[in-house]
């Protein structure tokens, strides 16, 4: 399956880490988390990769087309660093189409500028690019290929501070609870679709919003709960959380390092934009910043 992602966002919940680096940029440990997620999708054996692109734009194409390997990989150097001897590569199979689908589009109207990449697909993947997990891919392409849903995504619970409030009409509280426990489950931005998708979509519209009313009133979109760890770096504060994981030798989201342990548990999660209904859970709709 091609993978798209969308990397033309502005990222604005991260400026404060900094306004130079696009937020596809932003380094967890000694890469940036666009390659963290490629080398996810990578391992499932998806890499023929889409990269919509808009803000700064140009400074991923140039951090794919001065690509050292040497910084994730063994290699032997001799004569003194004129000759360097990889042992291992991580993107020499890799296809990377870089597309500029403007500065200003949301991730409908990227994705729409580039169907004619995908259409003839069976299936095709589509990603945030800002978040994190050890999710087994396979269950979520399963899901998608075995019912008569145009597609189908990954929810998470979120892991925020917030606590949910009920009261009766009088204002008087009845309970009081943490949000990590309640039924509330959020997008995760993993998504996979039939090219069917585009029949539900129009020029302008955003994802989440016309073309996923009209997939739910037809009961054709699906959700499939992941309760192992996902993580979104939307926040300079989650991504420092990343980077201590990370030294810390913590990475679940390297699937590519080590066998899937089944039921890990999540340790972040999302603030969710707006609820829809799927199936008989409500679902939290996270969107990029």
């Amino acid at each position: 399956m091609k993978v798209v992602l969308f990397c033309g966002g502005y990222g604005t919940r991260i400026r404060d880490y900094s306004d130079r680096v696009p937020k596809p940029l932003v380094p967890i440990g000694s890469r940036p988390i666009i390659w963290h997620i490629m080398k996810y999708y990578a391992h499932f054996g998806h890499t023929e990769f889409i990269l919509c692109l808009g803000y700064q734009g140009e400074a991923i194409k140039r951090y794919f087309l001065d690509y050292e390997e040497t910084l994730s990989n063994d290699f032997v150097m001799s004569e003194g660093g004129a000759s360097v001897q990889l042992l291992s590569h991580d993107i020499r199979e890799w296809n990377i189409t870089f597309v500029d689908t403007g500065l200003a589009s949301n991730v409908g109207e990227r994705l729409w500028r580039v169907r004619h990449l995908v259409e003839d697909d069976e299936t095709f993947i589509v990603n945030y690019s800002d978040g994190l997990t050890d999710h087994h891919l396979p269950d979520l392409e399963a899901h998608v290929k075995a019912t008569d849903a145009v597609g189908g995504f990954l929810t998470v619970c979120p892991k925020v501070s917030f606590h949910a409030v009920t009261a009766d009409e009088d204002g008087a509280v009845r309970s009081v609870h943490p949000i990590t426990r309640s039924d509330l489950r959020v997008n995760g931005g993993y998504f996979i679709f039939k090219p069917e998708l585009f029949d539900y979509m129009r020029d302008g519209e955003d994802l989440l919003n016309e073309p996923f009313e009209r997939l739910i009133s037809e009961g054709r979109l699906i959700a499939t709960p992941h309760d192992g760890f996902w993580m979104s770096m939307d926040t300079f504060k989650e991504k420092q959380e990343l980077d201590d994981m990370y030294h810390q030798g913590v990475r679940p989201w390297e699937v590519w390092h080590a066998p899937r342990v089944a039921g890990s548990a999540p340790t972040a999660g999302a603030v969710e934009a707006s609820a829809v209904e799927v199936g008989a859970g409500a679902v939290g709709v996270r969107v990029p910043a």
